[in-house]
């Protein structure tokens, strides 16, 4: 064994330190692209735009968006499942960003416990 205890290429200093470099950049890259996330407002319709919704980054529902037609009292089942359906592809679209912007930083690898 060399000197330090370590078989010649496991733990080198070097390597580890600059691994751990890696490690906090990215770190840093992935806590920015967060907050770029949470900035952003995705919007998403449904029954051919009788129904909108705009949902921001962190998931949250910030507006709902009904045009006069689609309120009929006698099909109050129809607008729920539009509210439904826009509020689902809204969702969709904000983790289809959520996991492109990740995949930039981490190259495609699947992190477990990231988003």
């Amino acid at each position: 064994m060399a000197k330090g205890g370590f078989p010649r290429g496991m733990g080198g200093g070097a390597n580890m330190n600059q691994m751990i470099k890696q490690a906090q950049k990215m770190q840093e890259q992935m806590m920015k692209m967060q907050e770029e996330l949470e900035s952003k407002t995705f919007e998403a319709s449904s029954g051919g735009g009788a129904v909108t919704v705009k949902i921001n980054g962190k998931k949250e529902l910030q507006e709902i968006i009904l045009t006069p037609d689609v309120v009929d009292p006698d099909d109050i089942e129809m607008l729920q499942d539009l509210i439904i359906a826009a509020v689902n592809e809204g969702m969709r679209k904000a983790d289809e960003s959520s996991e492109n912007e990740l995949g930039k930083i981490t190259g495609g690898m699947n992190i477990p416990g990231l988003f």
